[in-house]
């Protein structure tokens, strides 16, 4: 794992900045989604529902790839690639309610359809770069 350089934390603790989160597909392809995420100094968390393409493609020790912008300065960004470490539904309802409140400032994620199964991604980070 390595760690986020300070020069970037802002756009990923701080900023309303989504990220462009690119899998694997099973025919080798590439699939990219915008998505919210959040860091815990560590790991960055994303989440989606049960039965996505991303949730099919995100299997523990997936390779992925996040590329995130600031959304102040499009010639600023942040990208990290790494590996799914841990994949979760326990807390996952808990945490897309948290990145609405982030991304929205409501309370609760307003979009869950019923009978919706959520589930976390914690990403590792094994390769950084950026440009300011």
């Amino acid at each position: 794992m390595v760690a986020i350089p300070d020069k970037y934390l802002d756009l990923l603790q701080q900023k309303k900045a989504f990220a462009n989160l690119a899998t694997i597909m099973p025919d080798g392809t590439p699939q990219v989604t915008p998505v919210w995420f959040d860091y815990d100094g560590k790991v960055i968390r994303v989440n989606t529902a049960e039965g996505r393409v991303k949730a099919r493609n995100l299997k523990p020790g997936a390779p992925v790839a996040l590329s995130i912008m600031d959304p102040d300065n499009p010639y600023r960004y942040l990208q990290i690639r790494g590996h799914v470490a841990h994949v979760a539904k326990e807390g996952a309802s808990a945490h897309i309610d948290a990145l609405a409140k982030k991304y929205l400032g409501k309370d609760k994620y307003p979009f869950a359809q019923p009978g919706e199964v959520r589930i976390m991604y914690q990403i590792e980070p094994r390769a950084v770069s950026g440009m300011e």
